[in-house]
């Protein structure tokens, strides 16, 4: 899968090197060539030795030590690597590498790379959630970086949580897709709008009505689209994610500033995904003042917003219209009647009860319905894997009616 591919692995410190030395077995399993970067405070847990066994070839970590005369070290890396891996990634290599510091070899090797570089961080659940933490990984995301997310557990710690490294498997797969082209520019040339995450609509100064939506299935399919080759645009609610790469954000918060938002991006788009969790209703009166609390009951008048997907609907021309549809009872058969009522082309249902596709999951699982009465199953799967699987069958099924014209 991976046969002659140079993988440049840089292994920095945290308990998860152990997954690092498993990762470079994996990778030569599968044909790749890897060399094995370590900063100072990854040897305090795993040894150089381990990874020289695994990979068969010399481990860096001194930058003033050069091993070939004939050679700068650190630039020979830099050049030698198709792709860096980093991982596990702590928070201060990420933190360095967001603000441009290299003061030991690997900060030294990323910065002089022009190989694509992904970053798999594992650290404690709080740590990653550290506002610091996610300013720069926004920023790295923005210079081009690619993020391998980490997974839910429990941690070394003792807390549980998000911050687990990636399994080594998965690491693997994701590279050799990477190389083998899994991801056909499909959808170049091809404008895709995308809105994700909740609205929230203010009630007053300090509070609002909104969902559990965290925004992940759409950021997935941004992303999704963004490798298939799509300009990229993604409508987002009010998430604490990252912005995949090579896309356009737009941000709103309300219902009404989301439909304004779409319909300013609708007439050149060539596929609407309408998967944001919009409220159906809104506060009839917002105050202006935080509203006191006050002796018994209380009554919140509500009003329905603008049904976002009906419009767009109504006002399709060439446009392929794809939604949602987030259920808890009869989802297949609330998906055919907001398939019909809406005018979609295809429609995404999901049970939201399902442990494996509720709010906040990192996998989902999914039948997509068709206009002409197909349904296609997709069992629970990382969510930026469905994105890419649901991407592909609904081109499949674009192109097999050309074909049939």
């Amino acid at each position: 899968m991976l046969n002659n591919k140079n993988i440049l692995l840089c292994v920095t410190g945290g308990i998860a090197v152990y997954k690092a030395v498993a990762l470079v077995s994996k990778l030569s399993q599968a044909g790749a060539n890897v060399k094995v970067v370590m900063t100072d405070s990854a040897k305090e847990f795993v040894q150089p030795l381990s990874f020289q066994v695994m990979s068969r070839n010399d481990v860096y970590f001194d930058t003033f030590d050069e091993k070939d005369s004939g050679v700068i070290a650190h630039i020979d890396l830099a050049d030698w690597a198709d792709l860096v891996v980093v991982a596990p990634a702590t928070a201060n290599v990420i933190g360095k590498l967001a603000n441009g510091i290299a003061d030991n070899m690997v900060t030294t090797i990323l910065l002089a790379t022009e190989a694509e570089v992904w970053i798999a961080p594992a650290m404690n659940v709080h740590m990653y959630a550290h506002p610091a933490v996610v300013r720069n990984i926004a920023q790295l995301h923005a210079d081009g970086y690619r993020f391998i997310e980490p997974s839910e557990g429990f941690l070394a710690c003792g807390y549980i949580g998000k911050g687990r490294l990636e399994e080594p498997e998965r690491i693997t797969e994701l590279i050799s897709q990477h190389f083998n082209n899994t991801t056909e520019k499909l959808l170049a040339g091809k404008k895709v709008v995308i809105t994700a995450g909740p609205t929230r609509e203010r009630i007053d100064p300090v509070r609002y009505v909104s969902n559990f939506s965290s925004g992940k299935m759409g950021y997935a399919m941004a992303s999704a689209a963004q490798q298939l080759g799509a300009d990229t645009v993604l409508i987002s609610g009010p998430v604490d994610l990252a912005v995949p790469s090579g896309v356009r954000v737009v941000y709103v918060e309300s219902a009404a500033q989301m439909y304004d938002a779409v319909l300013t991006e609708y007439d050149d788009a060539s596929i609407v995904v309408k998967s944001a969790a919009v409220a159906d209703y809104r506060p009839k009166l917002i105050h202006d003042q935080k509203m006191k609390k006050k002796a018994g009951d209380d009554v919140l008048e509500l009003e329905r917003t603008t049904d976002i997907l009906k419009s767009l609907g109504e006002r399709k021309q060439h446009q392929l219209l794809i939604g949602f549809a987030a259920e808890t009872t009869d989802v297949i058969a609330y998906g055919k009647k907001k398939l019909e009522s809406k005018n979609l082309d295809y429609i995404i249902v999901n049970d939201v009860t399902d442990p494996a596709g509720g709010f906040g999951s990192d996998t989902n699982v999914v039948t997509l319905l068709t206009r002409e009465g197909e349904a296609t199953p997709f069992n629970a799967m990382a969510k930026d894997q469905l994105a890419i699987r649901l991407l592909e069958t609904i081109i499949q099924y674009e192109s097999d009616k050309q074909h049939d014209r």
